[in-house]
């Protein structure tokens, strides 16, 4: 354990945290468990100590959930574990797991695939718990539905496991709760699936101007395409292209007869005449695919990032989307622009807020002399979105920054209950908000 003022605290503090626009906030300590009886004791030190309790598991929150006043700092880093069993299809993992590079490589061998973030480098623990918002979620759903089981050690300083049968309470909060979650989950139990044998693309550039119509016949198709097609509209600064509009469409399929039918909408774009460059059902690799994530979310940078579930007519929900789609703040930042239509009945969660469209805009820089030029553009952008805004998606949010409803109101009374059984004296810091 490593105490404020100790030698080798402040590189402990923020060890692993990907947002470098670092907040100020001072735990009481850090330790870094190697063992499920090293976080057992953990919890109980911090009980002893009176001091409050956050979990670090992979770095990636945007607020930088882990780094709290005062508080015991469990950094999950040295939990390193995947096992899978060929029998059930089940693999097991450390909450610290890259979901991308290192969990998808392993189940890939197998001939296995999981639902895991975008971004490579990100942590499944965080993910998890705040629903999971993986690869073909529209398809294939959320990958915290794919979580059958979770090892957790409880405010009471005791490890127990959590599922359908046993200790459901904690089992519904571990699916959507997020940085809430009173407890520490050392393991994750996953089902996996078949790894897709035809993985093909189809991408179309637009400049700007076409952002109205080129959203508007988006919006009204997207519900209507196969669900084995994850769907991303973008806009992005391309190197050559310079500011873009991207429809993406990637096909995980059995063959390339299939993938042909079910990009085959996308040649109907209205604008296609006037695109700039376009890639029709070419192709690809999931490997081909993580890299470029991972070329858009830059590590050492300093970010902002925010989002809403967007929910009305085209002509309501573009016009909202325009600033942030038209108007970057730096050749860095990008917005998506997420479908999830036609929507998918949730099975009894924490998670329990989404509609058929997610926009997330982020702005990535490294200068701190940007810092307010950057948010301000954020919050102008979010701003225009709010008249056609549901909700928002604990896994892109700073809720210092703006808070709407992540949960449905009877989700959160329920996790009331849950905390009022499991955490009666909040052990856990739970959320960060103003």
């Amino acid at each position: 354990m490593i105490e404020r003022g100790a030698e080798g605290f402040e590189e402990a503090r923020v060890d692993r945290i990907f947002n470098r626009r670092l907040p100020d906030r001072q735990p009481a300590a850090v330790v870094r468990p190697e063992t499920e009886a090293d976080v057992v004791a953990a919890v109980r030190l911090a009980r002893d100590r009176g001091w409050r309790v956050t979990v670090r598991s992979g770095g990636h929150s945007w607020a930088q959930w882990s780094v709290r006043d005062d508080a015991l700092v469990i950094d999950l880093g040295g939990l390193q574990e995947m096992a899978y069993d060929e029998a059930t299809g089940i693999v097991t993992a450390s909450p610290s797991t890259k979901g991308g590079a290192e969990l998808a490589p392993y189940l890939a061998e197998r001939g296995r695939f999981f639902l895991g973030g975008h971004c490579p480098t990100v942590g499944i623990g965080g993910f998890l718990l705040q629903g999971g918002q993986g690869w073909n979620a529209r398809g294939w759903g959320w990958a915290a539905e794919y979580v059958v089981a979770v090892d957790v050690v409880t405010a009471a300083g005791e490890l127990v496991r959590a599922d359908a049968t046993q200790n459901p309470d904690l089992y519904w909060a571990a699916r959507g709760a997020g940085p809430g979650f009173p407890g520490v989950v050392t393991r994750f139990h996953l089902q996996t699936r078949p790894l897709p044998r035809h993985f093909a693309h189809t991408v179309q550039a637009f400049r700007l101007d076409d952002f109205d119509e080129v959203m508007t016949w988006l919006h009204d198709t997207h519900a209507t395409v196969a669900d084995t097609v994850e769907i991303v509209a973008l806009t992005k600064t391309d190197p050559d292209l310079g500011p873009v509009l991207l429809v993406t469409a990637l096909a995980m399929v059995d063959d390339e007869h299939e993938a042909d039918q079910a990009l085959a909408p996308f040649r109907k774009n209205p604008a296609l005449d006037r695109a700039l460059l376009v890639l029709d059902n070419e192709p690809t690799t999931p490997e081909a695919e993580r890299a470029r994530q991972l070329e858009d979310n830059p590590e050492g940078h300093r970010w902002a990032v925010d989002n809403a579930w967007l929910s009305g007519p085209a002509s309501e929900v573009v016009p909202a989307m325009r600033r942030a789609y038209t108007t970057l703040p730096n050749e860095k930042a990008f917005t998506i622009w997420f479908s999830m239509a036609p929507l998918r009945e949730l099975p009894d969660m924490a998670f329990s807020v989404q509609s058929e469209i997610y926009l997330a805009a982020y702005v990535p820089w490294e200068d701190p002399a940007d810092d307010e030029t950057n948010q301000a553009w954020l919050a102008a952008a979010v701003a225009d979105l709010e008249p056609v805004t549901a909700g928002q998606y604990f896994g892109d949010s700073d809720l210092r920054r703006r808070r709407h409803r992540c949960l449905s109101d009877e989700a959160w009374a329920r996790l009331q209950q849950v905390y009022a059984d499991r955490d009666p004296e909040r052990l856990f810091v739970g959320y960060l908000a103003d």
